[in-house]
């Protein structure tokens, strides 16, 4: 198992390159005072989810949206009990994810490859159970947590602003229904990241985000695998 920076990746569904940019991006709208929070679609046993985690809880912040100049990082967390991983009054910007934790959905014809046959209904299943559990292994505190399918989400199931997202869906209907949801809400500044969007195996990734530019301004800068996109 590889690492990045000093702490252990628990699945293979993410590497420490394409995780360099995902952290990178996420600190850089930190850094700009981007308002809103970060969002995760697709988070599976939370591999890329601890370090979201991570960069919210280490990062110069304020408390209660007033300026602490003094908070530089956190203190060492204590302890691992429910009450204490759930305070959000320690940390202003917080972390959703969502995930089916059923696996794959069905594919549609836009994800269709010769390369991408390993991929089927049901692979990547993992509970939130066990993504709770690696969150309180590593002594974070609990994002907020929602299991759905993307296409049962609401507006009213995300935060109200939007500063980073990661879309990790796979198939062309998750990504394109994360991105429905996920768009009203950016704030200006924010930075959306597409996971498999050069994968050949997963081709469905990359049609939503072609089909979404066409209708919707953004940019769009490609990196390892992944898509990012700035809206305009």
């Amino acid at each position: 198992m590889t690492q990045f920076e000093g702490h252990k990746l628990i699945s293979d569904q993410i590497d420490s390159i394409e995780l360099t940019v995902i952290v990178r991006e996420l600190r850089r709208v930190l850094e700009a005072l981007v308002e809103g929070d970060a969002v995760e679609f697709g988070c599976f046993v939370g591999t890329t989810s601890l370090f979201l985690q991570r960069s919210l809880e280490t990062f110069p912040r304020t408390i209660l949206g007033k300026p602490n100049e003094e908070i530089a990082s956190p203190k060492p967390f204590q302890g691992l009990s429910l009450e204490n991983l759930e305070k959000p009054e320690e940390q202003t910007k917080l972390l959703w994810l969502y995930d089916s934790f059923e696996g794959l959905p069905e594919k549609s014809k836009q994800d269709s490859s010769p390369a991408g046959l390993q991929f089927k209904t049901g692979e990547l299943s993992a509970s939130k159970k066990q993504l709770i559990l690696n969150f309180k292994k590593a002594g974070l505190r609990l994002p907020k947590i929602k299991k759905a399918w993307f296409s049962e989400l609401s507006p009213d199931d995300l935060p109200d602003k939007i500063c980073f997202a990661f879309l990790d869906g796979d198939y062309y209907e998750s990504i394109k229904d994360s991105l429905k949801l996920i768009w009203p809400k950016l704030s200006k500044g924010s930075v959306v990241i597409v996971d498999d969007y050069t994968n050949e195996a997963l081709p469905g990734a990359a049609t939503a985000v072609s089909e979404w530019l066409v209708a919707h301004k953004a940019s769009l800068k490609v990196e390892s695998s992944l898509a990012i996109l700035s809206k305009e």
